[in-house]
């Protein structure tokens, strides 16, 4: 080869070769967050969670003080006791109130799950006519507020003699629950491969024995998040209970509004119920604390 053929290919591969692109700028990891945006975030961080609290911790303050200490919020540091709560749970019916809100959740809980859990594998793993109407009814029913469903619900429970009856109110309770939990808990089993229910089928279990003992053990984060939902839509729940129930089967959340009389609230009870209503919530809440953020992120992408 010649020199003119050396010069004339040494251009065109350095033509040939793309220019040197720009530095990319460097994206910084967690790890390599500045001070001061540490700080920042960290600060924002502590004063949302600060203003979260307040509220309760302010309700938990004064219900350790005197009847007056709403008035007077000193005066909790000169009579600092449990009086209050003593007081509600042995001159009110607060114990039966109690008694009633666990036999409603529970109630409402287990059929929520149950059926939450039933109709998202259906849906899941089956394919039927009126599936995806099944899942579209669902959705709709979701886009009516509960307010309104109480007069229907109310000459239906009258015509099924369901008033002041806890079957009533659970099953009142489920038609809020079971709808979301069916979407959740759909999305959570499209998770799950269906080689799993295949071996079931090979190994002789029948379709609900797979759903059982197989399934089910793979799906306790998403049946927990389904508890979680199915309880507190019976626990702190106010308009239907108030509707459909008498003095006699009260539920907490229903029963501390006796305590705000029109002529002179009884703050210190009020105060010191609230607390207590929130204390099985929180239990509840610790208890699935672990399976939360997996159930209900679960089926949010689809691989």
């Amino acid at each position: 080869m010649t020199a003119a053929t050396h010069e004339s290919a040494a251009p065109a591969r350095s033509a040939a070769q793309p220019a040197p692109a720009a530095k990319a700028r460097k994206v910084r990891g967690r790890e390599e967050r500045g001070l001061g945006a540490s700080l920042a975030l960290h600060g924002t961080l502590i004063l949302a969670t600060l203003i979260a609290a307040f509220p309760v911790a302010w309700i938990f303050f004064i219900s350790l003080g005197p009847k007056d200490a709403w008035q007077q919020p000193g005066k909790v540091l000169d009579d600092f006791s449990l009086h209050n709560y003593t007081d509600v749970l042995s001159h009110s019916d607060l114990p039966k109130w109690f008694l009633n809100t666990v036999i409603v959740a529970g109630g409402t809980t287990a059929l929520g799950v149950f059926l939450a859990a039933t109709a998202g594998y259906a849906v899941s793993r089956m394919k039927f006519p009126g599936s995806r109407q099944l899942m579209w009814t669902f959705l709709v029913t979701q886009m009516f507020p509960s307010i309104v469903l109480i007069v229907p619900l109310y000459l239906l429970m009258s015509d099924l003699n369901l008033l002041d009856n806890y079957l009533g109110l659970i099953l009142a309770y489920a038609t809020t629950a079971v709808p979301f939990c069916a979407w959740m808990m759909k999305g959570y089993f499209d998770t799950i491969p269906k080689e799993i229910d295949e071996a079931g089928r090979v190994d002789g279990l029948t379709p609900f024995g797979t759903f059982w003992r197989l399934i089910v053990p793979l799906a306790k984060p998403g049946l927990a998040v389904t508890a979680f939902y199915s309880f507190l839509t019976a626990w702190g729940e106010v308009a239907y209970a108030t509707q459909f129930m008498q003095s006699d089967h009260y539920t907490l959340a229903v029963g501390i509004r006796t305590f705000a009389q029109d002529q002179r609230p009884d703050w210190a009870w009020t105060s010191a119920t609230a607390i207590i209503i929130t204390i099985p919530a929180a239990l509840v809440f610790m208890l699935v604390q672990r399976s939360l953020v997996s159930g209900l992120t679960a089926g949010g992408t689809k691989s």
